[in-house]
């Protein structure tokens, strides 16, 4: 197994934040969840899809930890299963918006001039219109789905990792170094992705890790409305909108959905924090 070295910058990141309590958690449930999403089908006591109408309505007990809904089918088991679609979901919009939105943030902070002008004010366009409505807007074009859930997500949150590396770029595209690569015949696309980008890692980790919360969110939200994972599978917001029928008579059948995306957004808030504070340590006080 291969440890950072001591006194260097990821040696004395990861120090810091193993110091934040908060980040630690944070960090220990979102192992958690991704292992709870991979290993799914050994976990869940029921598959998600299997309907019992003679336990519906059932509140938690030994055999159903958190009770069935309308259908009799475990609540727990369809939490367990809905982690996956909320980490998918969470991950690869997130990739997508990142990928994207640093290319262009980059590339015009590094050209200027008109290519600045045309890829910003896009941006600007893009970032007039509230992130969920702009979600919505795209995931009721496309239509429901996973693919176009994630293709929804990613593309609403592209504007804000564009701004970020614009920034980060804009502070290191003038340094030594990079004049010495210009001289030494590298070209702009080399510098970019072995010279710059590398060195905006900081911003742009804490702006993912930030930003999947931010993703989960807004899964949860497009399937409450119906635009993202259909039935029968589960996804926490869609067990939401089911739900929302019943809060009165069977509350715990909106609770646990509820809980989960409460407790997953608020550990990659801390972690997202742990790491702003560890990567730039002049932000703690």
């Amino acid at each position: 197994m291969i440890f950072p070295r001591k006194n260097s910058n990821l040696y004395l990141t990861l120090l810091r934040l193993k110091r934040n309590r908060l980040a630690v958690f944070g960090l220990a449930v979102l192992v958690m969840l991704l292992l709870t999403a991979i290993f799914a089908p050994r976990i869940a006591p029921y598959h998600y899809a299997t309907q019992n109408l003679a336990d519906a309505f059932e509140a938690p007990s030994g055999k159903h930890y958190l009770g069935t809904d309308d259908f009799g089918r475990d609540i727990f088991s369809r939490i367990i299963y809905g982690a996956r679609v909320s980490t998918q979901v969470g991950l690869f919009a997130v990739s997508l918006a990142m990928i994207s939105g640093g290319l262009l943030g980059a590339s015009a902070a590094y050209y200027g001039g008109r290519i600045d002008g045309i890829i910003m004010r896009c941006m600007d366009i893009f970032m007039s219109i509230p992130q969920i409505l702009l979600a919505i807007a795209i995931a009721a074009s496309l239509g429901p789905g996973l693919l176009n859930l994630t293709i929804a997500v990613g593309v609403a949150a592209l504007p804000d990792f564009a701004r970020v590396v614009r920034g980060s770029v804009l502070t290191i595209s003038g340094q030594e170094y990079i004049e010495a690569a210009r001289c030494m015949g590298a070209s702009d696309a080399w510098i970019i992705l072995r010279h710059i980008l590398p060195n905006c890692s900081a911003p742009i980790i804490v702006q993912s890790t930030l930003r999947v919360g931010q993703a989960i969110l807004a899964t949860a939200a497009l399937s409450f409305l119906g635009l993202g994972v259909q039935p029968p599978y589960p996804e926490w917001g869609g067990m939401l909108a089911a739900s929302r029928g019943y809060v009165r008579d069977y509350a715990y059948m909106t609770i646990a959905p509820g809980l989960a995306i409460m407790i997953t957004i608020m550990a990659l808030n801390f972690l997202g924090d742990g790491l702003r504070d560890a990567m730039d340590p002049k932000l703690k006080r």
